[in-house]
């Protein structure tokens, strides 16, 4: 969640840079290109850390998986080594061959039940790791999309402005047919 967090400020200190910038001709701005170079830097650094997190989960599961099978063989094991020390005769054996039948079935119950609880622990994380990256990625390809847009904005402006402005020039220079007129000297005139 920290992460989402950065990625959302680092992401609105680009916009505010942006939105903040002095203005100039047309509607064109300057911002600092390096201080913007290294935000989006950083947010591409904070991306990976989400799929690294995917990973350490999926690495948590599969040891948590290995640890539940350790501790079902060690008690199974256990159960093996105690029952071989109590076979004295053959009523005693009957006994501890139904006990440590009993002991394994447990053991197995309880392994299984280990195996699926981490099984299902494991998807959920896994599930909410690729949701916030699928969020992150949403809300930067948006973030993206919308500083194109107002810059493709800006440029259409700039273009109209120009194109009045060269409209201008042409109607002023063709004024006088008889003589003809630098565009210095129509400038004198307006």
């Amino acid at each position: 969640m920290a992460n989402k967090e950065k990625v959302n400020e680092l992401l609105n200190a680009l916009y505010e840079m942006i939105d903040e910038a002095r203005g100039g001709f047309g509607g064109t701005c300057k911002i600092d290109r390096d201080k913007a170079l290294d935000i989006l830097d950083e947010v591409r650094r904070v991306f990976p850390v989400e799929i690294d997190e995917s990973q350490r989960i999926m690495a948590q599961r599969a040891e948590y998986l290995a640890n539940a099978e350790r501790d079902a063989d060690r008690i199974r094991k256990q159960a093996e080594e105690q029952a071989r020390q109590m076979i004295d005769d053959s009523e005693i054996q009957a006994r501890v061959k139904a006990k440590a039948t009993e002991i394994l079935q447990e053991t197995e119950r309880r392994r299984d039940e280990m195996i699926r609880q981490a099984e299902t622990a494991a998807s959920e994380a896994t599930a909410k790791a690729e949701q916030r990256s699928t969020e992150l990625q949403q809300a930067a390809n948006g973030y993206c999309d919308d500083v194109l847009r107002r810059t493709e904005e800006a440029l259409n402006e700039a273009l109209a402005e120009v194109q009045q402005a060269r409209s201008q020039f042409q109607a002023i220079s063709g004024k006088e047919k008889g003589k003809k007129k630098t565009a210095y000297d129509a400038e004198k005139e307006s």
